[in-house]
């Protein structure tokens, strides 16, 4: 629940995404924030929405809802394409944005965010929950204490099985793609560690496949990065794999830790750290990224506290996307404008 005495965030949910329930609807309810708005394209799916959930009212356009005064921040689950667009809307607006990833459909449309809401005030975050679940902090910690040794080298693969054919995530004008839908999680964490890697990585190779039924949309791709202190880094992606993996591997000189889902790490908490000193287990609960990720955006905006994400850090994820597409041979994603 929200801590007694202060304010429950107000807030508007753009579309009626499924997504939206474990990313926002079931920790707003854990966390005792309110769900003042949806608004859909559809505008009975977004009354269904609102019943299912306990939003308390139907906008009748996404404009509508960025325009509700009583609104202070927005939710953004569409589809990537309109992540930009409506991100730009909401910030113009004096709204505090919590987007979901990727946050604009190329590094260009994502400074332009930037700018915005450095001009705005307001709050914005890219919606990289699996930062703040102990589980990757407790990646992070163990790395920092030596234990491991000098980092060498990262591997990370986020894959799921094939969406079905009509899904936005196989759309080039919605800025569709493997790498923008699972390949952000293998880069995002990868520049995550620059801190234990003498800096950012840089990108070295990439190659990538294209889904036959889709023209210019990837349907994997692996990204081969380097950090300025020596170590590598793998990071690999497949939208139509043959399960759901999404691991990640951490070598140092003197060991290894390793996460069987750091992406969704309610499914499978365990890291395991091997040394000479031997093997062991450690589970870090199964609470909600997304509980955590909530709970960390409204401290931002009702207390200030520091957030590890903002649009700094959007744009340089952004930024290491395009790379990769083009390195890979694949055009950066299209723009789209933010029409209703």
């Amino acid at each position: 629940m929200s801590e007694p005495g202060r304010e429950p965030l107000r807030i508007g949910v753009l579309g009626a995404a499924r997504i939206t329930e474990r990313a926002l609807v079931d920790p707003a309810r854990a966390s005792g924030h309110r769900l003042v708005a949806v608004a859909a394209r559809d505008r009975s799916r977004a009354e269904a929405f609102a019943a299912a959930h306990g939003v308390e009212r139907v906008a009748t356009s996404y404009a509508d809802l960025i325009a509700d005064p009583e609104i202070e921040a927005v939710y953004n689950p569409l589809a990537n394409g309109l992540h930009g667009p409506w991100n730009l809307a909401a910030v113009a607006a004096g709204k505090h944005v919590l987007t979901e990833k990727p946050s604009a459909s190329n590094a260009e449309e994502a400074a332009e965010v930037r700018k915005a809401a450095e001009k705005a005030g307001t709050v914005f975050m890219e919606g990289f929950h699996y930062l703040f679940h102990p589980l990757t902090l407790r990646l992070h910690e163990i790395l920092a204490s030596g234990e491991l040794g000098e980092l060498r080298r990262v591997e990370t693969l986020v894959a799921i099985p094939a969406p079905d054919d009509s899904d936005p995530r196989w759309s080039l004008p919605l800025a569709g793609g493997a790498v923008m839908d699972l390949g952000c999680y293998s880069l995002h964490f990868a520049r995550m560690l620059a801190p234990w890697a003498g800096g950012a990585p840089r990108l070295v190779s990439a190659r990538g496949g294209e889904r036959a039924a889709a023209p210019g949309v990837d349907e994997w791709l692996d990204a081969e990065l380097e950090y300025p202190g020596g170590a590598t880094a793998s990071a690999r992606c497949h939208m139509a794999y043959a399960e759901l993996e999404m691991s990640c591997r951490i070598i140092g000189t003197r060991g290894e830790a390793s996460a069987p889902n750091f992406v969704l790490p309610h499914l499978d908490d365990r890291v395991v750290v091997r040394t000479p000193e031997g093997e062991r287990t450690e589970r870090l609960g199964t609470r909600s990224s997304y509980t955590y990720q909530l709970e960390a955006f409204a401290d931002r905006v009702r207390e200030g506290t520091p957030l590890p994400l903002d649009a700094d850090d959007a744009v340089a994820t952004m930024t290491l996307i395009d790379a990769c597409y083009r390195a890979a041979g694949f055009e950066v994603r299209p723009r789209m404008t933010a029409g209703r």
